[in-house]
């Protein structure tokens, strides 16, 4: 399957970007999605996950400014950023793993990645 990630681009502090993420190849709706995010020099950390009951996973950096959410009729997921951050810049990428009991915030849970979408926010 493919991931293909769009949406990011340079912003402001205060602005919003909303990531999309289109899903082929796979049974979209049994997956859970999650967003990680890879800032220069450090490694690839948890944004948001939404699991295949679309319950919801943020980071607690994020928490009331991000929305997760998905479309199963259009095998995509969206990000919605609010309140944008310099330390959210960062190159954005989507995720897909399949089964229970899964750790969404984990980065070794999944093998199924996009090519990501820089975020950069100025101050």
């Amino acid at each position: 399957g493919q991931l293909v990630e769009s949406g990011g681009g340079l912003v402001q502090a205060g602005a919003s970007l909303r990531l999309s993420c289109v899903s082929s190849g796979r049974p979209f709706s049994r997956y859970s999605m999650s967003w990680f995010r890879e800032s220069q020099g450090k490694e690839r950390k948890f944004v948001a996950a939404i699991d295949w009951t679309n319950g919801t996973l943020y980071t607690d950096s994020v928490k009331g400014r991000f929305t997760i959410s998905r479309d199963n009729g259009k095998n995509t997921v969206h990000l919605q950023m609010n309140s944008l951050k310099p330390e959210d810049t960062g190159v954005y990428y989507c995720a897909a793993v399949v089964g229970r009991g899964v750790s969404l915030a984990n980065v070794r849970a999944y093998s199924d990645w996009g090519q990501g979408t820089q975020v950069t926010v100025s101050s």
